[in-house]
């Protein structure tokens, strides 16, 4: 079992491996953690771990009435997460590469980071300025058939796009090259799907590539089903996301 000990960023969403991140960084446990992270040699990655929220809050109450009027202001890096963090985080995360970290003028930072890697949490220290965590590494097995189901979860979010795109009465850009190596479609679509966090986080925990592409397969085609009998459906843009506001 390989383990490793890394900063953790909790979040109110999933990041699969390959995935650009964007972080708008403020909070000062954070801002700690990247100023740590700025001192690892330049010849070296920039590595964090970023796992999904189950049960807690991605930016702590800072005062009275922000954003709860009654909430008393917490401080701390388990702020928001209650006495034991561990069970404020789903268990299976991704490693994320902060290719760029921009420090701005008032202390805050502007962060752009990719998935690389899933990870298993077995602890949380919070000891420091910052949470870290020891965490296993979790191998992406293909499992059976792959290729075969990739090809299908292709054809059906082809169309699973041009169903959303009329709903929303936008034009779909058609020049955009979708991958075809079986892991890299399975993340692809977990991402690009509009779905809530438990379902996103259910496809990034997936045994193997092709259970997340059966998975996904089913979901596609319930999902498409739906949107053909909706007049209209508002949703975010398809593999884009928004910033997290931390």
């Amino acid at each position: 079992m390989t383990t490793v000990r890394l900063p953790l960023f909790p979040l109110n969403s999933v990041l699969f491996p390959g995935l650009v991140l964007p972080l708008n960084v403020f909070e000062e446990r954070y801002r700690a953690m990247l100023r740590t992270l700025l001192k690892t040699p330049e010849d070296e990655p920039r590595r964090f771990a970023v796992v999904a929220i189950r049960d807690g809050h991605e930016v702590a109450p800072s005062a009275p009435g922000l954003p709860d009027p009654t909430a008393v202001p917490e401080r701390g890096p388990t702020a928001g997460f209650g006495p034991d963090p561990v069970k404020a985080f789903h268990g299976v995360g991704c490693v994320a590469d902060a290719a760029t970290i921009r420090e701005r003028s008032d202390g805050s930072f502007e962060v752009l980071a990719t998935g690389t890697t899933r990870v298993r949490l077995l602890s949380v220290d919070a000891s420091g300025p910052f949470l870290t965590a020891e965490l296993e590494e979790l191998p992406e097995e293909p499992g059976d058939e792959a290729g075969a189901l990739a090809e299908g979860v292709l054809r059906s979010f082809r169309q699973y796009q041009k169903r959303l795109a009329g709903a929303r009465e936008r034009s779909l850009a058609t020049g955009a090259e979708l991958p075809d190596e079986p892991s890299v479609v399975s993340y692809l679509v977990a991402a690009a799907m509009v779905l809530d966090t438990p379902t996103r986080q259910r496809l990034l925990q997936a045994p193997d590539t092709s259970s997340r592409l059966r998975d996904e397969l089913r979901l596609l085609r319930s999902e498409t089903s739906i949107i053909r009998s909706l007049p209209s459906l508002p949703a975010p843009e398809l593999t884009r996301g928004p910033t997290s506001f931390n």
